[in-house]
């Protein structure tokens, strides 16, 4: 098994690795600006031409594919269907040999993904599978196989698995640009340079803790949290909220901004801790004004956005802030501190953060 290495949990170790995972990942991928993808030769379809693909995952992978779709959308102008594996095979979704389904699983033998990979091989779809596990059923039953290798996985929770399978979509969608020519080489260059700086952002955020620290110290009581954000923001929400309830069992749940006004605001008042995404920068003055909503009925706010958006809140708001950065790749560091936040919470509240009750690391029964 692998070793803590110091570290007071495998939890807080997986986190700390993950800038080294992204790293890696990109050397491997990367070579002079181009996107390296070879597995995707071996199956007979034309990406560049694909009329719709799904993402097919659940849990943290789901959330991953919520971030895949908005990225593969915006920059490779591909529809995408996102659901959850166990929905997935019990309806009826449109595919042939020239739909890809992208399977995503850590673990790679997931009860319902691999069930709903078996449905789309039987209607002839070409399946791709993100995996990390060499060998597992899922990567076995794929038509091709994407490893995110970003190592064994100790944590329930998972950390480095979600940002490099988001890390792969990021590279899946780059491959299809070049695919297309619909990017020029100054463009995939400059993307390119920014996916490189990554890790360094993520190294920048895991060696300075102490504001989420104190935020974790502040909040740990709390028994309701709202997480909000819009487009890729809001999936990233779904997983921050995620990674709390699982760890420090705090009642979490996430909700696109926009949709507040439609019932979820009359359970907002002063014992409420709303925590808002607010990285992308074009839909920052929606969300704002939507924490503003909170605000008013007497919420406390953790921000989440670059240091020169301060100006733009109450002054009574708590700020978590990240690098900026295109709007496109901030998820890749918004996670990070999420993670933290989730685990200094749940060590607070004295729990069981690598073994979290009634959870399993691959969850293999339906």
């Amino acid at each position: 098994m692998s070793q803590k290495n110091g570290f007071e949990h495998y939890m807080l170790k997986e986190i700390y690795e993950q800038p080294q995972i992204i790293r890696n990942m990109l050397q491997k991928r990367v070579k002079e600006d181009y996107i390296l993808m070879n597995e995707l030769t071996r199956v007979n379809i034309d990406l560049k031409n694909a009329e719709r693909v799904y993402i097919v995952a659940c849990g943290s992978a789901y959330h991953a594919g919520m971030v895949g779709k908005y990225v593969i959308e915006e920059l490779c102008k591909i529809p995408v269907e996102v659901d959850y594996a166990s929905e997935f095979r019990y309806r009826e979704p449109l595919m042939n040999k020239h739909t890809p389904v992208i399977f995503i699983s850590q673990s790679g033998e997931t009860a319902d993904t691999l069930a709903s990979l078996r449905l789309a091989n039987e209607k002839g779809a070409t399946t791709i599978g993100i995996v990390n596990v060499k060998d597992s059923s899922i990567a076995r039953e794929c038509d091709c196989v994407l490893y995110t290798e970003a190592g064994t996985e100790i944590a329930v929770a998972t950390t480095k698995g979600y940002t490099s399978q988001l890390m792969m979509l990021y590279l899946f969608a780059l491959n299809i640009m070049q695919l297309k020519n619909d990017i020029s080489k100054e463009a995939l260059s400059r993307f390119i340079r920014q996916l490189k700086n990554i890790p360094q952002k993520m190294d920048n955020i895991i060696y300075d803790t102490s504001d989420i620290l104190t935020l974790a110290d502040e909040y740990y009581t709390k028994e309701n949290i709202f997480f909000i954000g819009r487009n890729m923001d809001y999936a990233l929400s779904l997983e921050g909220s995620l990674k709390l309830k699982e760890i420090s069992y705090i009642n979490s749940q996430a909700y696109p901004a926009g949709e507040l006004k439609h019932g979820t605001i009359a359970l907002i008042d002063d014992q409420s801790l709303v925590i808002a995404l607010c990285a992308n920068k074009r839909l920052l003055p929606k969300t704002v004004s939507n924490v503003e909503e909170t605000t008013a009925r007497g919420a406390q706010i953790i921000c989440l956005t670059p240091r020169e958006n301060q100006e733009l809140f109450d002054s009574r708001t708590k700020f978590i802030f990240i690098e900026k950065m295109d709007d496109i790749l901030m998820p890749l560091v918004e996670i990070i501190p999420l993670q933290l936040f989730a685990y200094y919470v749940a060590k607070n509240k004295g729990a069981d953060i690598d073994m979290p009750k009634n959870l399993a690391k691959s969850v293999t029964v339906e």
